[in-house]
């Protein structure tokens, strides 16, 4: 019989547990507010999941700024390694999951979206102005960038590690 840390496929581990990190890129599900107040009324993860099935805007996203998220990542483990050496506790993401964070928000906020080459961008939405801050969401104001209607699904976006 081997023992348990002799590197075997499956020795040592809890049931479940894998040896991958996953980088996920979501947002905090938060409700829009609605001047009737149905029930059942739209959320961040809704327009998320149809952005995603549209636009793919997370997946370009990663792929456009993959440098980026991968040198947060690498200053975030190497500052959490320093930090636990000089003894001290550390969330070993925290500083990559922010920059990742800004650095989406910055992504739609800039128009960078917009230039990437995703289809049917920039949005007529967007072009005519239309905007579900104002009274009259449908009359014309000025050019907006793309996916940001009222900002709440850009503020509630949020990236972790498991």
């Amino acid at each position: 019989m081997a023992p348990p840390d002799s590197g075997s496929p499956g020795a040592g581990r809890p049931a479940g547990r894998t040896d991958r990190l996953t980088l996920h890129l979501g947002v905090l599900v938060q409700p829009y507010r609605s001047r009737t107040a149905k029930a059942g009324a739209l959320t961040t993860a809704d327009v998320a999941e149809f952005l995603e099935s549209k636009y793919d805007l997370m997946g370009t996203f990663y792929r456009v700024h993959q440098d980026v998220v991968m040198g947060a990542v690498a200053r975030s483990m190497e500052g959490a390694l320093e930090s636990l050496l000089m003894g001290r506790r550390v969330d070993t993401w925290g500083s990559a999951t922010q920059v990742i964070q800004s650095e989406f928000r910055r992504f739609i906020s800039s128009r960078q979206a917009e230039s990437v080459g995703i289809p049917n961008t920039p949005t007529y939405a967007a072009l005519m102005g239309f905007s579900h801050r104002r009274k009259h969401p449908y009359a014309r104001g000025p050019r907006r960038p793309s996916f940001r209607d009222t900002g709440l699904y850009m503020a509630s976006f949020r990236s972790w590690v498991d």
